[in-house]
């Protein structure tokens, strides 16, 4: 596969709190994820530098956008963030590599700017222990 930009992304879905998938990627202007690994030092006294396990992984991010109140749109979704606890599938695919985790979305927060825009930052992490995997 050669390199390529992050153009043309062609799913970006998270369930609402009912658990019914909806596609949010047209109100998405960016987004942030991370699958990080925690890890171990396990540095013995013989060694002259450190030495290090891999434990658990962890996946979690932003999905920024513009505020979007039409039916099944961004709005719609994130609004029972704060009134539901509810685990939510995100699944993101860019050039046929697909990320679909359980997610919990922990807040919800509208920034209105100076110049006018409403926008969303809307944080999440990995909820079900299971391991992100892209496939």
């Amino acid at each position: 596969m050669a390199k390529e930009s992050g153009l043309g992304w062609s799913t970006c879905s998270l369930d609402d709190a009912s658990g019914t998938p909806q596609d949010i990627k047209n109100d998405i202007t960016n987004l942030e994820i991370s699958t990080p690994r925690a890890v171990q030092d396990v540095t013995g006294l013989d060694k002259s530098a450190v030495e290090r396990i891999l434990l658990l992984a962890d996946c979690s991010g932003t999905l920024n956008g513009v505020f979007n109140d039409a039916a099944n749109k961004g709005h719609a979704v994130l609004k029972t963030v704060s009134s539901t606890s509810v685990n939510r599938t995100l699944t993101l695919t860019v050039s046929g590599q697909t990320l679909a985790n359980e997610v919990l979305v922990t807040d919800y927060p509208l920034t209105r700017a100076a110049s006018g825009e409403l926008t969303y930052a809307a944080p999440f992490v990995l909820a079900d222990g299971n391991v992100p995997t892209w496939s």
